[in-house]
């Protein structure tokens, strides 16, 4: 994994896919192995399930303005770690963010019933195939929605090919969290093709 960071641009391709992907995370599976991912790539940490902040003694009562006691809520934080994306603490996070909210923008303008029928022909042709072909129908699909036309013209051509991309990954690793971290390098891989070339 540690390849892919050596690619150019990505550190900043894996964040931004990290992010597009974490979005609106409904599958708990699928958000476990997302953490896991992130962890793996040295691009999340920890957060801490004792905050130091809070100096609030657990007697079991509820507080006095009605809540209960700010060190459960500390402790609900020791059933599953939160993980949190290391951004870069500058200008260049903000943009990261900003380029997967257009990411994710653009992705919801397209026709469902197209992205629907792409992700389960790519959940099939990868689950049948070895990881080496993996690449291949991730851009056959990717090309042939695209040949098929999405309706967005308007748009810059490469970022709706990320977008769909994005789309179909997403589809793909919410309803077979498994195949997350072998279809994460595929794309990232893809992106960076298509960004340079």
């Amino acid at each position: 994994m540690e390849d892919l960071m050596n690619l150019p641009g990505g550190q900043n391709t894996a964040l931004v896919i990290l992010d597009f992907l974490q979005a609106d995370c409904r599958n708990a599976d699928y958000d476990k192995e997302l953490h896991s991912l992130g962890r793996d790539l040295n691009i999340t940490r920890e957060v801490p399930c004792s905050d130091p902040r809070i100096q609030d003694v657990d007697d079991g009562d509820l507080e006095t303005d009605g809540h209960l006691p700010s060190c459960i809520a500390v402790s609900l934080d020791d059933i599953r770690p939160a993980v949190e994306l290391l951004w870069p603490r500058n200008h260049e996070g903000a943009v990261i963010q900003q380029v997967a909210e257009e990411l994710r923008e653009i992705a919801a303008q397209l026709e469902l019933s197209v992205v629907a029928q792409a992700t389960q022909n790519l959940s099939r042709n990868i689950t049948t195939t070895s990881l080496e072909q993996w690449k291949n129908h991730l851009t056959w699909e990717v090309q042939r929605v695209m040949r098929q036309g999405v309706g967005l013209a308007h748009l810059p051509q490469e970022r709706v090919m990320v977008a769909l991309t994005l789309t179909l990954v997403k589809g793909v690793c919410e309803h077979a969290p498994r195949l997350l971290r072998n279809l994460f390098c595929v794309a990232l891989h893809y992106i960076c093709s298509l960004t340079l070339g």
